[in-house]
C-alpha cells in the first residue's frame, strides 16, 4: 500500500509532462493511421520507425526509474539514441527503374566508399551495385554504327522502283505514239539506289532516254578539239552530207550547223512534258500526283506519292564509240555539247575490285556520299569526284578490307585536301578531265575548309 501511494506521487509529479505526452501518443497513433494511404508504403516504414523511436523516449521519460540501477536514466538515453539512429540507417527502397535507363551505362561513384571501421557488413541481399567506365568508341566502331544509319527505309527500297518503272512505261508508250518516226530505244532507270549506294532516303532517280543514231551517219569530237577546250564534253558531227543530205536520218531536225544539238532536243522534250502529256491522269491511275518543273533546265518531273517524294530525271542518252553521252550541255551559249558519263564504268570497277579482295570501298563511298548529304557545302563532292577518289587509291592502298576502314576512311580525307587545294582531281577513266573544273573557287575553300578540320577530327562528319 505505501508503494502504490509512493508510485502515485510521483506520476502527479509529473503530471504535467504526462498529459502532454499522451496527447503526442495520440497524434502519432492518427498519423500511423493514415501514412500509408498519404505517403506510400516506403514513406509510411521510415515514419513508423521514426515514431516507434518517439514513442520509446516517451515511455522511457514516464515509466519509474528502478532505484536499484542509478545508471538507469543514462542507459535509457542511449537506448533512445540507438533508435532514433534507426531512421539514418533504414535503406531508402531501390527507385523503380524505367526501360530505358537499362541502356545507359553506370557512372562511377561521385565519392569513393569508406569501410565501415568496426567491420560491419552490408545488410544480406543488398544488391551489389559495379560501376563500370564510360566505353570510348574507335573511329572503326562509329563508322561501321554510322553506315547502319545510312540504309534507305526497305519500304522506299521496293516502292520507288516500281513507281519509276510505271510512269518510265507510259512516258515510252506515249514517246512512240508522237514521235514514232523517232528512233528511241527503250527507257531504263539508273541511279544510286539501284546499285545499293543511295543513302538515307531514295528521293531521286534517273531514267535514261536512249537515242539510236546511224554510226554511218554520225561522228564524235572530242570537246578538247572545240573551243570550249574541254575533254570531258563531246559533240556529235553529222558526215557525208554530199552523199547523204539531211533529213536522210531522223534525227536531222536536232540539228544546229552540223551538229546534233543537245539543248534543241532537251527544249523539244521539256515541251512534250510540260504540255503534251496528261499528267494527272497517269498520276490517278498509279495513285500519286506528277507534276513537271517548268522553271528547270532539266527534265524533270515532281512526284508526290502517299509515302514517298520522288524526283525524276529524264536524260537523253546517246552510246557511240565505247563512251556514253548526256544532253547535259554546260551553262553559256554553246548548245551542241554533251557529257560524257563515267557512272557505269565507276561502279563497275568499284563491284569488280571488291569482289575480288572482300573489300569495303562501297562501303566507304557510302559512308561519305551520307557525309556530303548531310553537309550543305560538301553536297558537290557527292557522287562521282568521291568515285574516282577511291579508285585512285585502289591504285596505292591495297588493304581495303572492312578491319581498314577507318584507315582508308582518313586517307581519302587527306586525298581530298590535297586535291582541293590544288584545284584538281583528275578522271580515273580520263586525267585530262579535272573534275573541279564546275566549281567555284568560293566551294572549294568551303569544302577544304570543312575538310581540313574533319582530318583531326573524322567523328565532326559522323
Amino acid at each position: 500500500m505505501a508503494a502504490f501511494w509512493q508510485q502515485r506521487g510521483r506520476r502527479q509529479e509529473s503530471g504535467g509532462l504526462g498529459s502532454v505526452l499522451d496527447g503526442l501518443g495520440s497524434v502519432f497513433d492518427v498519423l500511423l493511421a493514415n501514412a500509408r494511404l498519404v505517403l506510400g508504403v516506403s514513406g509510411a516504414a521510415v515514419l513508423a520507425i521514426a515514431t516507434l523511436a518517439v514513442k520509446r523516449l516517451i515511455d522511457r521519460a514516464t515509466s519509474p526509474r528502478d532505484e536499484g540501477e542509478p545508471k538507469a536514466e543514462q542507459k535509457s538515453l542511449e537506448d533512445s539514441w540507438q533508435d532514433l539512429a534507426l531512421i539514418k540507417t533504414t535503406p531508402k527502397p531501390a527507385k523503380k527503374q524505367r526501360r530505358e535507363d537499362l541502356s545507359e551505362p553506370l557512372l562511377p561513384a561521385a565519392r569513393p566508399v569508406v569501410p565501415d571501421p568496426r567491420g560491419s557488413s552490408s545488410p544480406l541481399g543488398a544488391p551489389q551495385v559495379q560501376s563500370s567506365p564510360l566505353r570510348c568508341l574507335t573511329l572503326q566502331e562509329k563508322l561501321l554504327s554510322h553506315s547502319s544509319q545510312l540504309a534507305v527505309p526497305e519500304f522506299q527500297v521496293s516502292l520507288v522502283p516500281q513507281l519509276a518503272r510505271s510512269i518510265c512505261s507510259q512516258l515510252q508508250n506515249f514517246l512512240r505514239s508522237k514521235f514514232p518516226e523517232l528512233p528511241f530505244g527503250r527507257l531504263s532507270l539508273s541511279g544510286a539506289l539501284l546499285d545499293g549506294l543511295e543513302v538515307l532516303a531514295a528521293d531521286h532517280v534517273h531514267l535514261l532516254l536512249p537515242l539510236v543514231l546511224d554510226a554511218g551517219l554520225w561522228s564524235l569530237i572530242s570537246g578538247e578539239d572545240t573551243v570550249v577546250r574541254n575533254p570531258q564534253y563531246w559533240m556529235i558531227k553529222r558526215i557525208d552530207l554530199g552523199y547523204f543530205p539531211r533529213g536522210c536520218s531522223p534525227w536531222d531536225r536536232f540539228m544546229v550547223g552540223r551538229y546534233l544539238s543537245s539543248s534543241v532536243l532537251n527544249e523539244t522534250l521539256h515541251k512534250l512534258l510540260v504540255a503534251s502529256i496528261n499528267w494527272p491522269a497517269i498520276g490517278g491511275l498509279l495513285g500519286c500526283a506528277i507534276h513537271p518543273v517548268v522553271a528547270s533546265r532539266e527534265l524533270k518531273l515532281e512526284v508526290k506519292h502517299d509515302q514517298v517524294d520522288l524526283s525524276i530525271t529524264l536524260l537523253p542518252v546517246v552510246e557511240m564509240e565505247d563512251k556514253v553521252l548526256l544532253a547535259v550541255p554546260p551553262e553559256g551559249l554553246v548548245e551542241n555539247l554533251w557529257l560524257e558519263s563515267f557512272y557505269r564504268a565507276e561502279v563497275s570497277r568499284l563491284k569488280e575490285l571488291d569482289a575480288a579482295d572482300s573489300g569495303a570501298r562501297l562501303l566507304c563511298l557510302r559512308i561519305l556520299n551520307g557525309v556530303c548529304k548531310r553537309q550543305p557545302r560538301l553536297h558537290k563532292l557527292g557522287g562521282s569526284p568521291l568515285t574516282h577518289l577511291i579508285l585512285h587509291l585502289s591504285d596505292t592502298a591495297s588493304d581495303w578490307a572492312e578491319e581498314s576502314l577507318a584507315d582508308r576512311f582518313q586517307q581519302v580525307l587527306e586525298e581530298l585536301v590535297a586535291s582541293l587545294e590544288k584545284g584538281v582531281l583528275p578522271s580515273y577513266f580520263n586525267p585530262k578531265i579535272n573534275l573541279f573544273s564546275g566549281l567555284l573557287e568560293e566551294e572549294i575553300d568551303e569544302m577544304g575548309f570543312v575538310l581540313y578540320r574533319a582530318i583531326t577530327e573524322p567523328e565532326v562528319l559522323l
